[in-house]
């Protein structure tokens, strides 16, 4: 099977190419190559230690590369900082979702960017508005939010992703990068998780998926890059490589075989 697969002809939302990123004499990236469209949800898998955190926090503006293309809608980039990734579309949910589980879902919601009203020294925070967009933002996924004043840290596991990745398409993410969103959750929150991602997906975003989770990339993903040690070992589309092959091919099958035969010789 060829490593790499030939995607539709839209041009790419983001692509980077042949990425490098160094940390004085550690190689955390050497050579990564991926794009992604509208509506498609890119999976990137990779054990610990692969690369993705890396890879994550120089599409996101936290790192800068140093070496490699990195492209926005054909156009060359350079972030100094978060706020440049966000202001080109490209927004990140990371693992601990950035929020305060004691403030309300309303202010977790435009933390950050609060609507204002009144005049000059006398701007207040807009409650009222706050809290109508967050129920009924929240209400387009099927999460009925009752009470948008109480705290988020009441909400599920599940429901918080939601929050997080409600608020990036709010305030007008054309790519989401999702940092392991299911890693911490139960199976119905997982599947909530995963329903809402195929939803931002029809929308016509593009989200690059991270995990290392297969079944739940699997369940999602229309094509899957996989990192080991700061490469691209390959993109696959879905109907070119199935879960057990995807599995394999993260884990890596020396390393499998090595494992299987440790363990037959201790039976």
């Amino acid at each position: 099977m060829n490593d790499t697969v030939n995607l539709s002809t839209d041009a790419p939302l983001i692509e980077v190419r042949d990425l490098v990123k160094h940390f004085g004499p550690v190689v955390a990236l050497n050579g990564v190559s991926m794009k992604v469209r509208k509506g498609e949800v890119l999976c990137l898998l990779g054990d610990n230690g692969a690369g993705k955190s890396t890879l994550i926090k120089t599409l996101s503006g936290v790192h800068k590369p140093t070496s490699g293309s990195f492209l926005v809608d054909g156009r060359p980039v350079s972030f100094s900082t978060p706020r440049d990734a966000l202001d080109a579309g490209i927004a990140t949910v990371y693992q601990d979702l950035a929020m305060v589980p004691l403030t309300s879902i309303a202010r977790n919601f435009f933390m950050g960017r609060e609507p204002m009203r009144g005049v000059g020294p006398f701007k207040v925070l807009d409650l009222a508005f706050a809290e109508r967009v967050a129920r009924e933002e929240m209400k387009k996924i099927g999460i009925d939010v009752r009470d948008p004043s109480q705290a988020v840290g009441t909400l599920s596991g599940g429901e918080r992703q939601c929050v997080a990745i409600a608020r990036a398409v709010y305030f007008g993410a054309k790519v989401l990068i999702l940092d392991e969103p299911t890693s911490a959750l139960g199976v119905a929150q997982t599947s909530m998780v995963l329903n809402y991602v195929n939803q931002v997906r029809a929308r016509g975003l593009g989200v690059i998926f991270i995990t290392h989770n297969v079944r739940h990339a699997y369940a999602v993903g229309n094509t899957f890059t996989v990192l080991n040690r700061g490469r691209t070992l390959g993109t696959y589309e879905k109907a070119a490589i199935g879960i057990e092959e995807l599995q394999n091919l993260m884990a890596g099958d020396k390393e499998l075989q090595l494992l299987s035969d440790d363990l037959g010789g201790m039976v």
